[in-house]
């Protein structure tokens, strides 16, 4: 079976031990000193030999302050010797005050509760105390004349004594490994936790950009047609310039216009380019709040790929919007989600339809209010109930991840905004966004929009 292994002490609580130690040695010689103006009170008279063995056991503590925790001098040993030279010192003590009569005797008995308080969890030197002790208590009772019952009485009662300090060292040590232990559970605890929450970041995060990567993968087909169309007429035109400077005269202002239609197919290729992989990269997102209109720009440019073969989108956004507690990478996931999901409404309606997707913002109290409105069929009541699940998704398979729209109400939920549905009346549904406004830290900029 396994046995759980009690940490020991670490090297912080043994310096500390070992501090408190070389105190208590200080403070018992200069107690120990003092105690010699207490003579005539203590003895009825100054007792010279009591003064000399003071004396000498207060060097003794002193120099065990000095030289404990040296390599040939550790923390055990050095409390070992000071409670075998202060036994010695107690024994001398009450041998020249009166042997059993000697107001000192009754120190014998505390000396295992004594060492107890003062050496705790320390069972060798409490054992060797005891054993020493008991060996003075027997020797001075017997020295000084005592009778058989009297040294049975004197050593019953010191064992009892003894018995208190030994319970009392292993209660001691028996608390401080089960506070051991607990301090040990407590930061494996915490540790598990890290982990855990470390998975939780990484899969989330594999999570969004899952969801983000499925976007470009529904933009995939819509990105090659609109690539194709500028990069069509900017071939013909290179072969048209070709022609063109083999003419003797040729028209200079023919050839400038070219150049120009040219130049926009080629900047219209490069930013189709540029959203795709500012969109998809995978880099964390440390923005912490947004300008909506330059979103919109964004998720408007992005979702053109899908939506400019279906019909218009309609834009009804107020020029100065706040900014908001969301970063722009989300903010726009979360509205070219909405707006590729319209344009699939809107493409597998019955009777077909061109698309009018409406893209709507306003301020209004705490933050803004986003709505993307379609003219499909509108949502079953079956369906709307389970809509934000994650994985729940009415698309074919390889269509949809089921994760889009429950990505985008948690982006939402996480800096105190909602994302709801609803049909409209004259059909089609619209989704409505409450965006935060960000703290006063994060103010409104200027925002100025692409070309």
């Amino acid at each position: 079976m396994h046995q759980s292994v009690v940490p020991g002490p670490q090297a912080f609580e043994l310096e500390a031990h070992l501090r408190l130690k070389r105190r208590g040695f200080a403070v018992s010689a200069g107690v120990l000193l003092l105690s010699l103006a207490t003579h005539p009170l203590l003895f009825g008279a100054f007792v010279p030999e009591v003064a000399l063995v003071h004396v000498g056991w207060a060097a003794i503590l002193v120099a065990a302050a000095l030289v404990t925790g040296a390599s040939w001098m550790p923390l055990q040993r050095a409390s070992t010797l000071s409670g075998v030279f202060s036994l010695a010192a107690i024994a001398l003590d009450i041998h020249f005050t009166g042997g059993l009569s000697s107001p000192l005797f009754p120190l014998l008995f505390a000396m295992p509760l004594i060492i107890a308080v003062f050496t705790p969890g320390d069972l060798i030197t409490l054992w060797a105390t005891i054993v020493l002790t008991l060996v003075g208590v027997v020797a001075a009772t017997w020295l000084s004349g005592g009778s058989e019952r009297q040294v049975i009485g004197q050593v019953t009662v010191f064992l009892f004594m003894a018995w208190i300090a030994v319970f009392g060292g292993k209660l001691f040590r028996r608390m401080r490994d089960t506070e051991r232990e607990a301090v040990q559970a407590r930061l494996s605890v915490l540790e598990r936790l890290a982990h855990s929450e470390r998975l939780r970041v990484d899969a989330e995060r594999s999570r969004a950009e899952m969801e983000r990567l499925a976007l470009v993968g529904r933009l995939a087909a819509g990105v090659a047609h609109e690539v194709n169309n500028p990069l069509a007429y900017v071939k013909s035109n290179l072969g048209y310039l070709g022609d063109v400077i083999e003419d003797a005269a040729p028209d200079l202002e023919e050839i400038r216009r070219v150049l120009e239609e040219t130049q926009q197919g080629v900047l219209r290729i490069q930013q189709i380019v540029t959203d795709l992989r500012r969109f998809s990269r995978d880099s964390a997102d440390a923005e912490e709040a947004c300008g909506v209109v330059d979103a919109l720009d964004e998720a408007e440019r992005l979702a053109s790929v899908r939506l400019r073969s279906l019909g218009q989108v309609v834009r009804e956004v107020e020029p100065d919007l706040s900014r908001v507690r969301l970063g722009q990478r989300q903010l726009v996931q979360v509205v070219l989600n909405l707006l590729l999901n319209a344009a699939d409404a809107v493409d597998s309606a019955q009777p077909p339809r061109a698309a009018r997707i409406v893209l709507r913002a306003r301020e209004e109290q705490g933050g803004v209010r986003l709505e993307v409105e379609d003219n499909g069929a509108g949502i079953p009541e079956a369906v709307l109930a389970r809509l934000f699940e994650p994985f729940f998704t009415t698309k074919a398979p390889g269509k949809g991840t089921g994760l889009g729209l429950a990505l985008c109400r948690e982006y939402l939920a996480r800096v105190g905004g909602t994302l709801s549905v609803a049909n409209r009346p004259e059909g089609g549904a619209c989704f409505t966004l409450h965006l935060p406004s960000a703290p006063a830290a994060t103010a409104p900029e200027t925002h100025t929009n692409p070309s």
